[in-house]
């Protein structure tokens, strides 16, 4: 193999982000020179000079490898023209590529890395955002953010040539068309920074989720109408459109608009019906996006005049059963939708109370969240697991996952301890604080919203400081997350853990990671002994950081809501007692007191009672290995909502 031929193999392989998942390819990647945890491999590869691959080249084991991933990638099929095409505004593929917030775009992310493995024929559709996220660091126990713009060419996006036009109040935007890889699986991405518009819609697909109407209205539009242009355009038909929440919404006049005569809204939805699902995260109204009439009418306009009707049949597309002066984008999702679903079991029975007033609630229906396995499993977890389970359990196989007890106690012991020391070395660098990988480590990662709780456990200080200050069984709690820019309430939470920690009173045991990103919640869910999750019930839809960490023999602490109320048995973890109490304080109160005598017991028995403690992270793996794999999902899927 040549140079050139080195470079351009390297290329695909950083190119296609089956690497993501892809030890062998990873490593090669993470090999190359000036490769950095932060930067995507992509630009890394790009940076190679030709001294750099003469000495790549010169290595037999390196290239043998190489050639050995280039055949594994030659052994993808390519998706072409997809039955199914899955719109979301996020997409968590890897921590390099910042293209999303928190759960949704995790999910989308496992979403596309599990068809590819399932060889479903699907696409998604996205928005390039070149600000991405921001990046979070603290100062003065005080968040701070910070954003770190990329290029779609630095993440091997590629252009297609396609830009396709947006119909806007009084103008048009154009929003060039990308392409990126996830397997076999195509991600097409629009991006509005092109001459032709003005320095305001150049800008559109700047952030993601900055926190303005205006700005969420014009990334949706984008979104949804751009992204249904875009599928036009590369010639492709896919029979069911998939929208993972109603940011994807507007997509829905766009099929109108292809199908509509004489005027009849009605019937032109009828047949877009038959080709759309939807799915909501949300259990609460406030996570549901809802414009007021003085913002959303001047676009709805637009569509009433190309289909020659009075605005009020477009606007009651998406009107708000319970406020008349709101339009609803998850009414309009669910009105247009075959089918819609909830994300587990008790989100199906939230929502359907939720959207009651929209006239259909009762027909939603539910598929619990799942996690793509080999990307959130430690790699030494999968090498045990690979050679105990065979590969059957990355595909959620029960009877791989039966064959748990043939692990010997000590290879379990040795690869929790290796988690953690790779998660205390993360944490030392971070931070300077020092964990012991063999003393008992509590995680929590995730959003600071304020109903996630993260300081929940600080509502009752005395029995917290008791836990801190017993070094006959020390226990750590290690925190990240991030609260978003205008959430004042969320930012304060990260404000008072930062202080707490800092205080004399928590013994240098509590921790907080600033810049929570996907690799510090994947060293979190694979080092932490104990997964914290501690909500109020029922608002957390699924989650999936607990599912992760249960991958990793990591046991779960947690309120019984999302996939936890459906999937605990009684020794596969444990429950965290719900509260009675009406008044907000008393439930907390009581809550976080169950929740440290339940983490009391919690360390008596990692101390003293180690060989029931790994009884019961076997028994977790056997119940919860084959159900929280996002192959159950996509089946689940593929079977209920999209009947192909």
């Amino acid at each position: 193999m040549s140079t050139t031929q080195l470079r351009d193999a390297l290329t695909r392989l950083s190119a296609n982000h089956s690497w993501t998942w892809d030890r062998g390819t990873r490593r090669i990647l993470d090999e190359l020179p000036g490769a950095s945890g932060a930067a995507h491999p992509h630009a890394a590869v790009n940076r190679l000079d030709d001294s750099h691959l003469e000495g790549l080249a010169s290595q037999a084991d390196f290239m043998a490898r190489v050639e050995s991933a280039v055949a594994r990638l030659d052994s993808l099929r390519a998706v072409d023209d997809p039955q199914i095409a899955y719109l979301s505004p996020e997409y968590g593929l890897t921590a390099r590529l910042p293209q999303y917030a928190g759960g949704l775009g995790i999910l989308a992310g496992d979403h596309l890395k599990t068809a590819s493995d399932l060889e479903m024929s699907l696409a998604g559709v996205g928005v390039f955002y070149r600000d991405g996220i921001f990046r979070q660091s603290v100062e003065d126990h005080q968040q701070k953010e910070v954003y770190r713009p990329v290029t779609p060419e630095e993440a091997g996006a590629v252009d297609t040539g396609i830009t396709v036009q947006v119909p806007f109040p009084g103008r048009e935007v154009a929003a060039r068309v990308w392409r990126l890889e996830v397997g076999r699986i195509p991600l097409i991405l629009l991006d509005t920074q092109l001459e032709d518009n003005s320095s305001h819609d150049r800008d559109i697909t700047d952030k993601l989720y900055i926190g303005f109407k205006q700005h969420r209205i014009d990334q949706e539009m984008i979104l949804g109408v751009g992204g249904a242009r875009a599928l036009a355009e590369l010639g492709w038909t896919p029979t069911v459109h998939h929208l993972n929440e109603g940011h994807a919404g507007f997509i829905v006049l766009e099929l109108i608009d292809r199908v509509i005569e004489d005027g009849n809204v009605r019937g032109a939805l009828d047949w877009v019906r038959e080709g759309l699902v939807f799915t909501t995260h949300t259990p609460v109204p406030a996570g549901i996006d809802k414009f007021d009439a003085e913002l959303i009418v001047p676009y709805l306009q637009t569509w009433a005049e190309r289909w020659d009707v009075a605005v009020e049949e477009v606007w009651a597309l998406g009107a708000d059963p319970e406020d008349e002066s709101k339009f609803n984008m998850a009414a309009m999702c669910l009105r247009a939708s075959r089918t819609s679903n909830g994300v587990s079991r008790l989100h199906g029975e939230v929502s359907r109370g939720l959207f009651a007033g929209v006239g259909i609630g009762d027909e939603i229906d539910y598929v619990t969240n799942g996690v793509h396995a080999r990307s959130w499993t430690a790699d030494h977890t999968q090498t045990l697991f690979d050679e105990f389970l065979g590969d059957g359990w990355a595909h959620g196989s029960g009877h791989a996952w039966e064959r748990v007890a043939e692990i010997s106690d000590q290879a379990l012991i040795d690869t929790r301890v290796a988690s953690s020391t790779n998660l205390a070395t993360l944490v030392a660098d971070r931070t300077g604080s020092k964990l012991d990988p063999e003393a008992l480590i509590v995680g929590f990662a995730r959003r600071f919203a304020p109903y996630k709780r993260a300081t929940l456990l600080l509502r009752r200080p005395d029995l917290l400081e008791s836990m801190l200050s017993d070094d006959s069984q020390p226990v750590h709690f290690v925190f990240a997350g991030k609260a978003h820019p205008t959430d004042s309430e969320g930012k304060a939470l990260v404000s008072e853990l930062l202080e707490t920690a800092a205080s004399p009173a928590a013994h240098n045991r509590i921790v907080f990671v600033p810049d929570y990103d996907m690799d510090v919640g994947l060293a979190m869910v694979q080092g932490a002994d104990i997964w914290l999750n501690n909500p109020i019930r029922p608002r957390e839809a699924s989650g999936t950081s607990g599912e992760k960490a249960v991958l990793n023999g990591s046991l779960n602490c947690s309120i019984l809501d999302g996939w936890w109320a459906e999937m605990y048995d009684g020794d596969n973890g444990w429950e965290i007692p719900e509260s009675r109490a009406d008044d907000p304080g008393e439930r907390d109160h009581e809550e976080s007191t169950a929740m440290l005598t339940t983490l009391a017991a919690i360390r008596d028995e990692y101390y003293r009672a180690r060989p029931v403690l790994l009884g019961r992270i076997r028994h977790a793996w056997r119940t919860l290995g084959p159900k929280v794999n996002s192959v159950r999902m996509l089946n689940e899927y593929r079977e209920r909502i999209y009947r192909l």
